[in-house]
Formats: C-alpha cells, structure tokens, sequence
C-alpha cells in the first residue's frame, strides 16, 4: 500500500502493519527509512528484522537503529548515565550507541544498541502506539547510495513492503549524526546534522 503522510488515516495505518511484524518505509527527520517493529525476547512470531536485511542484501551482523518515542525511553534499555548535553539533543537527529541493559527485553545478542528519538511528532506517535522501539536503516541496498526520491523507492521497494508513506523527496538531506558513549566522553562515528 501507498499512502501519503498527511493523509488522515497515515498514522493508524503505519502502526497497523508494523504491529503485525510488517515493513514500512517511512519518512524520517533525516531520510526515508526501511521501519518494522523491534523484536523481543519474548515474541515468537515477528521478524522484522530479518525481513529489512533482505531487503537490502545487508549482513545480519550489521544490527540496525532503534526508534524511540521519547528520550526517557532509552533508560527502559540502558542504565547508562547519559551526559545531558547529549540527551538535551533529543528529539533531533542524533544516534546513541550505548550498553544495553543485562534484563532488557530487547531481543540482541549484542553489547550495545544503537538509539535515536526523531524530531518528527508524527513519527514519535507511530513509535508511541507500537507501544516499542522501531528498527529503522536508510532505504537503498547495502553499499549503494541512499534513496532520495519518491520515484526510485516506489519503483525499487514499492512491491516489497507492506506499507510506503509518502512526503516528498529527500534530496540532499543528511543522515543522523552517529556517536558512541564511553565512561571517559564519546567518539564520533558518522558526522550528520547534529553538531556536538
């Protein structure tokens, strides 16, 4: 299904598919993004997941962004202490890769999570109702250039997601700035909008 972002019915419908373990390209503060619910421990029947990484042909090692509602959010899967000049980012453009939490219910096998809360209340919204993190990574395949246009997502992914929500081309805009938190500061890994 197409649909735009300022249609009414835009937001009950992007929840809708992702609670089912559907996929969804959404747009972002940043670019469109490939979106599907994020998986925990206790879910048997979701797989979003590995549904995005075939659609990009990207390698399952490489985990993926987790959407939250709002910056409080990510204490539900850190116990990190979060400097606030980094947390005051929020919303914003800003991805956080932080120690997850030893109990967290997100299903990983990894040491850390990577976490951004978008700038874009209709896409907090979305995240709000799903009641959970969405995993979110740009819309291309892996190792080619981001998608920016309506015309090349519909005629390269259209056919493959349950759900694409229009707004427009995203021409020219920067992905999220990317940084890891450690004990002694942070360090930069990809250098977006967000200057720190």
């Amino acid at each position: 299904m197409i649909c735009k972002k300022n249609d009414s019915f835009s937001i009950e419908e992007s929840v809708s598919v992702l609670k089912k373990g559907g996929i969804a390209i959404l747009p972002t503060d940043t670019v469109y993004g490939f979106s599907g619910i994020s998986e925990f421990k206790n879910d048997k029947n979701l797989n979003a997941q590995k549904k995005i990484y075939s659609l990009k042909g990207r390698d399952e090692g490489k985990p993926f962004i987790h959407l939250i509602a709002s910056p409080e959010d990510i204490f539900l899967y850190t116990d990190f202490d979060i400097p606030k000049k980094i947390l005051n980012c929020w919303p914003g453009a800003l991805t956080i890769i932080v120690p997850i939490k030893e109990n967290s219910q997100l299903r990983t096998n990894a040491p850390t999570v990577a976490f951004r809360c978008p700038g874009d209340l209709w896409l907090r919204t979305i995240i709000e109702k799903c009641a959970r993190p969405l995993y979110s990574t740009s819309v291309n395949k892996s190792g080619n250039p981001v998608l920016e246009t309506e015309s090349e997502i519909e005629k390269m992914f259209s056919d493959k997601v349950d759900l694409f929500v229009k707004n427009g081309d995203s021409k020219g805009a920067l992905p999220s700035t990317l940084i890891r938190l450690e004990k002694t500061g942070f360090s930069i890994l990809r250098q977006g909008s967000v200057i720190l």
